[in-house]
């Protein structure tokens, strides 16, 4: 869903906006877009390992990248298909959620009931917290 400034909208309703002119018809700010994630039918593990590193890899926003290329390289080699089914689930959701959700940031954006008791998310949180204080960096390719 997009969202827009709160201050731009604190002297307008949340759900129209007509600029202040009364001739002008009311505009509905309320966008939602949800595209579906692609459905994939006879993948072999392998190829589907190699998808979801480079899907960890290429997110768009830094913070996604850096962590979840970090954790696909040092995880996705072990998973069952089960857990690789999880973590491709988890990719689809928005970039943001995933990060704020990895570093428990939920007040920003709460987790959602499906994901409370994801053993991928939890391992994501955990690799996430780098208790070894090491310098992040994206692993080569």
């Amino acid at each position: 869903m997009l969202k827009f400034n709160k201050r731009f909208l604190s002297n307008t309703s949340k759900r129209t906006l007509n600029y202040g002119k009364p001739q002008n018809p009311k505009h509905n700010l309320e966008i939602t877009m949800k595209i579906e994630p692609i459905e994939r039918t006879g993948e072999s593990i392998d190829i589907k390992r190699a998808r979801l590193v480079y899907q960890s890899r290429k997110r768009g926003i830094l913070e996604s990248d850096l962590l979840l290329s970090r954790f696909a390289k040092k995880y996705l080699k072990t998973f069952s298909l089960e857990e690789l089914d999880e973590y491709d689930k988890l990719l689809d959701e928005p970039d943001w959620d995933i990060y704020y959700w990895a570093t428990k940031n939920y007040d920003v954006t709460p987790l959602p009931e499906k994901w409370q008791n994801s053993k991928i998310l939890k391992l994501l949180q955990e690799d996430a917290k780098n208790k070894e204080k090491e310098i992040l960096r994206m692993p080569n390719l």
